[in-house]
C-alpha cells in the first residue's frame, strides 16, 4: 500500500525513509474488516510523510504535505 500511496502523490518509493524494517514493509495491511493488523510506521517522501489509518479494522496508508502549501486534507478513518 505505501508503493501505491507513493505512485498516487507522484513521488520516488526508492527516495523512501522509514521507521519500518525490511519485514515491517513485507508484512499486509488488513485492506477489509475485521481487526488491525499492519505495522506502525511513519514514512517520508520528498514532497508526503505517510502513516497508517485504520476505521472499523480496514486499514490504508494515509498522507499529508512534509510542508506548509495550500493543500487541504479530509478527514482521516472514515465518512
Amino acid at each position: 500500500m505505501l508503493k501505491e500511496a507513493f505512485a498516487n502523490n507522484k513521488e520516488d518509493y526508492s527516495k523512501m525513509v522509514t521507521t519500518l524494517t525490511e519485514d515491517g514493509l513485507n508484512k499486509e495491511f488488513n485492506d477489509g474488516y475485521g481487526g488491525s493488523e499492519g505495522e506502525p510506521f511513519t514514512a517520508w517522501g520528498e514532497k508526503y510523510v505517510y502513516f497508517p489509518v485504520v476505521y472499523d479494522g480496514a486499514e490504508w496508508v494515509g498522507s499529508a504535505p512534509r510542508n506548509p502549501c495550500n493543500e487541504k486534507c479530509s478527514h482521516v478513518g472514515g465518512e
